[in-house]
């Protein structure tokens, strides 16, 4: 097993290096400027169409609203929480401002995703729309790239045990355990009978459930920690500055914080930002792929709020409560940092809301990913492999709440990474595609507010 670890970690340090960097921040800016900026300027509208996103128009299976929902139900999960945290452990308060231009520059690659995934999806033998990456390519690149779009589609599957399953129930299995003192299998039981419950109806039953829950568990969560923030108020200018001073300079060690130099920061702050808003992985547009909508676009500009809600809203109130709180020094990781930060404000409650708030994230996780790995294996073995593919991940739900959490992470952040690589090869190739829909739709849309229409 220390062989295998170490091979792994290996494996990591080569997929997360610098040209993983480059590929992923360099994508984003490529498809931003090639987008003259619109996942910004048109941040205002993608919340318009999203909140009409509510009533379902055009082909798909669940409205344009709730596919949102769904991508975010996967995104928000434990790198909200432990992720934030573990970043900001290993790279210091600069990891954030990382984190920030990750989610920035991911805007633009969400909204690529989406805008390719609708254009390119497929109906297949049960009726359902289905798309994502392997589509994508498969229908955009043609014939001699089908070999990409196979590698997403076993990465994807693989992936999914990792990102969206073990590692969610190990997390909350972990803060369970810890809070309330729930053995760790009671937990991964638990969660194992409720997923499997939602399963059962597939992505419309996921989306109904996800419609509901995600909006108030974001709102929740987000309510307490601005509740936090507005205690420490005069520690916040405080807690900016170290996030900005320290993405450029080295942060020393102080208290239990064992220091970090700057490509720390960088490094972690893009690995966990990927790991927790997903932008150019090539998940999220399985789940727009499904949303009923009558243009690519109009769904790309709802696509692209994830990223801002997942790490500009969510993620930044996680990082700006540890170091505020001042915990960022003690020493602790993951979820336990997290506690310890909310619990120093908030004595008696801080913990109650942060192992609250994880086990809500990774359940919808584990609804949201399921689907993705779904897709994945059906498209590389047919409509056939659907229930057999949801036993399985039933099952592996109670074997990740009892694993080794380092370990799991190690995997989980690796596998990022190599999914990421068919998809980002992808929305390249399919940038001049994606520009030229992108202009005709905001053409039409300009010239009907000029006339009235």
């Amino acid at each position: 097993m220390e062989s295998f670890t170490e091979a792994i970690k290996q494996l990591n340090g080569i997929v997360w290096g610098t040209p993983m960097l480059v590929l992923i921040l360099g994508t984003g800016f490529f498809l931003m400027l090639g987008l003259r900026l619109i996942p910004l300027i048109k941040l205002s509208y993608g919340f318009t169409m999203l909140w009409q996103g509510r009533k379902a128009e055009g082909e798909g299976d669940i409205s344009a609203f709730n596919a949102l929902m769904t991508s975010l139900s996967a995104t928000i999960g434990t790198g909200n929480i432990a992720g934030v945290a573990t970043a900001i452990f290993l790279g210091g308060p600069g990891a954030l401002f990382w984190m920030w231009c990750t989610a920035l520059v991911g805007m633009a690659t969400k909204y690529a995703e989406a805008v390719c995934a609708v254009r390119f999806r497929e109906t297949d033998d049960n009726g359902m729309h289905v798309g994502g990456p392997m589509y994508y390519i498969k229908n955009g690149l043609g014939k001699n790239w089908a070999w990409l779009g196979t590698l997403f589609a076993v990465f994807g599957a693989i992936a999914g045990f990792g990102i969206g399953n073990t590692v969610q129930a190990n997390s909350v299995a972990d803060a369970m355990h810890s809070t309330f003192g729930i053995y760790e299998p009671v937990t991964g039981l638990i969660i194992m009978i409720a997923v499997a419950l939602v399963l059962i109806g597939g992505i419309t039953r996921i989306a109904e459930v996800a419609g509901k829950l995600v909006p108030f568990m974001a709102i929740a969560y987000v309510g307490a920690g601005l509740v936090i923030l507005m205690i420490n108020f005069a520690e916040l200018p405080a807690a900016f500055g170290l996030v900005i001073s320290h993405a450029f300079t080295p942060a020393a060690a102080e208290g239990g914080f064992a220091g970090a130099a700057v490509w720390a920061a960088i490094r972690f702050g893009v690995a966990r930002g990927v790991f927790s808003n997903e932008a150019g992985l090539g998940s999220a547009p399985i789940a727009h792929a499904a949303a009923k909508t009558n243009d690519p676009v109009r769904q790309g500009t709802i696509a692209m709020l994830g990223t801002f809600i997942d790490t500009i809203i969510v993620c930044s109130i996680t990082g700006l409560v540890i170091i505020s709180s001042g915990a960022w020094t003690s020493g602790e990781t993951g979820a336990a940092l997290s506690t310890r930060a909310y619990e120093t404000v908030l004595p008696g409650a801080g913990h109650y809301i942060v192992t609250i708030g994880l086990a809500l994230f990774a359940f919808t996780t584990l609804l949201g990913w399921s689907y993705y790995g779904e897709r994945c294996v059906q498209f590389l073995f047919g409509t056939k492999s659907i229930m057999p593919f949801r036993l399985l991940w039933i099952f592996a739900i109670p074997v990740g709440a009892t694993a080794e959490l380092d370990f799991i992470w190690l995997v989980a952040d690796t596998l990022n990474a190599l999914m990421a690589l068919p998809n980002l090869i992808a929305l390249l190739l399919l940038s001049p595609v994606v520009f030229a829909l992108t202009r005709e739709y905001f053409k039409k849309v300009s010239a009907a507010a000029n006339t009235g229409t």
